[in-house]
């Protein structure tokens, strides 16, 4: 199964999936057609891997079954398989019922993420309109619980997770042929969207915390908001959530809110300087690293969910990736396939798989998800112009950044 997943996982470096499953198909038509009564034997023999084949493919890389291709020749495939024998005739229909289920809840999914981006841009509009309206809403009216807070922010985190499709990080790297107009391979946006998708959610994220700050008038209320923040993120790096808490940390490190500096004086900084500590980026992010590797350890000694939650920073994992694919080549000089490499790059992908599996153990708060999902975040201006608003420019420079601000 390991050399399965690992073949998968790069062979789309080379070969389009709906070449490699019409190679596979012919392959196995090339068996019965040979009109040999030993041909029957051989396929007969074959059945069982092409099974395993199909069902490692099915289950682990769904996304490539978008693809009517892939569906035209599967559906031939398990049409031999189940014409053989009864055991076979079974297992490929619950691999077809799998399938199906697994592609239905990704259009869900889908359609659900369109539908909370469409009420985040529509809130923006209204709050655009009447400035005012976003006062008398923030988080701390909502929730002022910190413990909650991290916990909701880690449904978010697993969710988007688990509809990441290990394919995904190979395809975001996959250099498209200009000549390769073929208009029926399904759309190239959707190979990385879900990826995509959590990209974005940490940005979103970053840029809440950066209006839940910036948002208040008093001071005393702004220092509030970055201790709560504070404590949200210690409680998202003791449950093993570094998503979200490098995204709270980004968020605060913005300059629009890292030049208040009449709040930050109001604020016990200990705890948040532990965390910066934590995700300091010297030394290739070394301190961090050392965390996810006592989190990773954690995770698989653990009896409960709670401690099998492992959300790593993703943006360092996708580099990582990255470098690990620009880094080696992928062919040897004799000319046969780095094998190694993507042995390497397998074992990557394959510990992510095993986080995105965890079950997220904590309850749902209706409210504090809507409002995370969906509270109008300023863009990088609006904050500065809240921040110059709270405390007054103090050089030249932020003097002729806020006229102009107030001039749009």
């Amino acid at each position: 199964m390991t050399y399965i997943f690992t073949f998968l996982l790069s062979s789309r470096l080379f070969i389009h999936p709906y070449e490699l499953m019409s190679k596979v198909c012919h392959l196995c038509t090339e068996q019965q057609r040979l009109g040999d009564p030993q041909a029957d034997k051989v396929f007969r023999k074959i059945a069982p891997k092409i099974l395993q084949l199909l069902t490692e493919w099915t289950e682990t890389f769904p996304y490539d079954f978008r693809d009517e291709r892939m569906m035209r020749s599967l559906k031939e495939l398990t049409h031999r398989l189940a014409s053989g024998d009864e055991i076979y005739r079974k297992a490929v229909s619950q691999m077809s019922q799998g399938l199906i289920r697994r592609l239905t809840v990704l259009s869900q999914y889908e359609e659900a993420l369109g539908k909370i981006n469409a009420t985040a841009a529509e809130r923006l509009t209204v709050l655009k309109a009447k400035p005012q309206a976003a006062i008398q809403r923030d988080l701390l009216s909502i929730c002022n619980d910190p413990f909650t807070v991290a916990q909701q922010l880690t449904h978010i985190e697993l969710e988007r997770l688990s509809y990441i499709g290990p394919e995904e990080f190979v395809q975001a790297f996959v250099h498209k042929d200009p000549l390769d107009n073929d208009k029926n391979c399904f759309s190239d946006h959707k190979k990385a969207s879900n990826l995509e998708a959590y990209v974005d959610w940490f940005n979103r994220l970053s840029y809440l915390v950066a209006t839940e700050i910036c948002m208040p008038g008093k001071k005393k209320h702004r220092a509030r908001v970055i201790e709560f923040f504070i404590d949200v993120a210690r409680e998202c790096f003791n449950i093993g959530n570094f998503n979200s808490l490098m995204a709270i940390i980004s968020g605060m490190n913005m300059s629009p809110v890292s030049r208040l500096k009449k709040t930050w004086s109001k604020v016990k900084t200990a705890k948040f300087d532990i965390l910066e500590h934590q995700m300091d980026p010297s030394s290739n992010f070394y301190n961090y690293r050392t965390a996810l590797r006592g989190a990773t350890q954690r995770s698989i000694t653990a009896n409960s969910s709670r401690e099998k939650i492992v959300i790593p920073f993703f943006s360092l994992l996708i580099k990582d990736i990255y470098f690990l694919n620009e880094g080696c080549a992928n062919r040897l000089q004799n000319g046969h396939i780095n094998f190694e490499k993507f042995w390497e790059l397998a074992k990557q992908v394959s510990e992510f798989m095993t986080w995105k599996k965890v079950e997220c153990p904590f309850e749902k708060d209706r409210k504090i998800l809507q409002y995370l999902l969906t509270a109008p975040v300023f863009t990088e201006d609006a904050l500065y112009l809240a921040s110059y608003e709270s405390e007054g420019p103090e050089n030249n420079m932020e003097k002729d950044r806020w006229k102009s601000l107030r001039c749009v």
